[in-house]
């Protein structure tokens, strides 16, 4: 999977979002990971959920995620799926080949499996200007880097989230890969800019579905909504986190599990606005209680 300058989709956010250089990036991803207080789940993983805004809000989250998906390795190829924050289309965009530039090195496409995604159905088709400013994508890239460095990467951002993408990409998604071992990541974050206890109880019912391993209440929850109002008052990435979680099942995960729930007040002191943030896991485990 040879890259030049061309296919290579340069950093958006390093050195503002997260540290722009490897050492300190290694450092602050090294911290977040010791600080991981739970086991991951033992058994076959198939999916994580893993949050996306700046790493010194996600990381501490994110990192429960990532110690699961490394444990849960080794693994063929990882699909990326995120929410387009800056360019509004339909379907879900695929960057199609190259590498997403990172600190710690480029994390290469999987040029084959995604062209097998694309042909796969019209929902997906190759748009590389959706993701020259995206970070939902370049936020999981300080983890995978760090623990999964020699994975490829398949990024895809789901633009607007119904019913019908939703859908489609799960389908897409259940195949993905034949018998290679493809690990699906979906990045999200949940409510945004409630206080800190409306924002906890509206995160509850995403924790609910991720823990049941039940995406049809999920999409439920996500329809109550305008679609211009689901980011705030469910998850900005609950397409891509529906999409994922309607996956994980048809490829056999029996088990859902949250790692790791946070809001951004308890790392800024602010509870007045808050964003949540959630890591989860899907697959089959072995110890289930």
């Amino acid at each position: 999977m040879a890259t030049n300058s061309i296919s290579i989709r340069p950093a958006a956010v390093a050195g503002s979002w997260y540290p722009g250089t490897a050492g300190a990036l290694t450092r602050d991803v090294d911290r977040y990971l010791a600080d991981v207080e739970v086991d991951p789940p033992r058994g076959r993983l198939e999916a994580i959920i893993a949050p996306h805004a700046g790493l010194m809000f996600s990381g501490p989250v994110g990192a429960y995620a990532y110690k699961a998906a490394a444990a849960g390795g080794p693994y063929d190829a990882a699909i990326l799926v995120g929410p387009s924050h800056f360019v509004a289309f339909d379907g879900v965009a695929l960057y199609p080949a190259g590498a997403f530039d990172s600190p710690l090195g480029p994390a290469l496409i999987d040029d084959a499996l995604a062209r097998e995604l694309e042909r796969a159905s019209s929902i997906v088709r190759p748009l590389p200007d959706a993701h020259r400013r995206e970070h939902s994508l370049e936020m999981q890239l300080p983890f995978l880097r760090r623990l999964l460095p020699d994975v490829p990467i398949v990024p895809l951002l789901m633009g607007f989230q119904t019913r019908d993408t939703i859908t489609a990409l799960a389908e897409v998604l259940s195949a993905a890969g034949g018998s290679r071992r493809v690990l699906m990541i979906a990045s999200t974050d949940l409510s945004h800019y409630f206080d800190a206890k409306a924002a906890r109880e509206l995160d509850a019912r995403v924790e609910a579905c991720v823990a049941a391993a039940d995406p049809d209440r999920l999409l439920g929850i996500f329809e109550q909504y305008p679609e211009a109002e689901r980011g705030r008052f469910v998850a900005c990435g609950g397409g891509p986190a529906i999409a994922v979680m309607l996956a994980a099942r048809a490829r056999g995960a029996k088990h859902g599990r949250v790692l790791k729930y946070m809001h951004s007040g308890q790392i800024s002191g602010d509870n007045s606005g808050v964003v949540g943030y959630l890591a989860g896991a899907l697959g089959t485990f072995t110890d289930v209680h």
